[in-house]
């Protein structure tokens, strides 16, 4: 059964459904938007490097309708290398002190234990780790806090991840890898209405295996009982099915996000936050009927 809230540092979620008035209602889900202050990832590498100039982009997803900003200051890009620790924390932590009382949940987007310890301190309301919480390190630091949790499924590394990925059933194998992580991190102390999971769309994936997880979240959100994140905006994948360069990935990033949620995705992790917040708003109207 899935969590009833998503409790992130200071902001309490709801995760269910609901019906009132004899209508059907269709879950809203939460949108993330992606705040990238890198100057190598793959879609907006070096748009937002400089303090003023993602701070002007956070205010602009804010003014469109972003649920929770999601700062990342080291790209997972396929064949990205390491990020040293100093470099990390000068790029996320000053912005994160900006933003913490924009009005909107901040996410780190990070695998290191002192960037997720920092963050904490200045104020991060939700951590996403590519890694899946693999260390005991991590899961002691997020433990001793009230942040919400991000799990991601990754198979190898991101310098690595896309070398010829393989799985006998890529759904069961990814539920059983959250299942472990997710059951490690409650070991540790965390309250399960903390955790989110992601299945990692294009981290050690190929195009069939991606279609496959997308098709798949619901049966992930039921059998783990958590909200699911899906990231899929202007990856590989949209690319492989529209034939189209990174910057004209958008149409097919929204097709992405509204097939999430149409599998009950609760949070989609986006570049386009106003494009995205549309399409929920439309997708919604027409799907929201009365109950027969």
């Amino acid at each position: 059964m899935l969590t009833t809230y998503f409790e992130c540092g200071r902001y309490r979620f709801p995760m269910k459904m609901a019906s009132t008035n004899g209508l059907k209602t269709v879950f809203k889900p939460l949108v993330m938007g992606i705040l990238n202050v890198t100057p190598d990832s793959f879609s907006d590498g070096g748009k937002f490097q400089s303090l003023d100039h993602a701070i002007t982009h956070a205010e602009q997803m804010i003014e469109d309708g972003v649920d929770i900003i999601d700062i990342g200051g080291e790209s997972s890009r396929p064949g990205a290398t390491p990020l040293p620790l100093d470099e990390e924390l000068k790029r996320v932590i000053p912005l994160i002190y900006a933003l913490r009382d924009c009005g909107k949940p901040i996410s780190i987007d990070t695998y290191k234990p002192e960037v997720m310890r920092e963050a904490i301190i200045a104020g991060a309301d939700m951590i996403n780790d590519i890694r899946g919480f693999d260390s005991a390190e991590a899961r002691a630091v997020v433990a001793d806090s009230d942040v919400g949790l991000c799990v991601m499924h990754m198979q190898k590394s991101p310098e690595t991840m896309q070398e010829q990925p393989r799985y006998q059933n890529v759904t069961q194998e990814v539920i059983a890898f959250l299942r472990e992580r997710c059951d490690q991190l409650v070991v540790a102390g965390v309250e399960k209405n903390r955790l989110s999971i992601d299945p990692g769309f294009g981290f050690g994936k190929t195009l069939e295996h991606n279609i496959e997880l997308l098709q798949n979240i619901d049966l992930m959100q039921e059998e783990l009982g958590l909200p699911v994140l899906a990231g899929i905006s202007r990856k590989t994948m949209i690319g492989s099915l529209t034939g189209k360069p990174v910057e004209r990935r958008m149409a097919g990033s929204l097709a992405a996000a509204l097939a999430a949620m149409a599998q009950g995705a609760r949070i989609l992790r986006v570049h386009d936050v106003a494009e995205t917040v549309d399409a929920i708003r439309v997708w919604q109207a027409v799907n929201t009927s009365k109950v027969m």
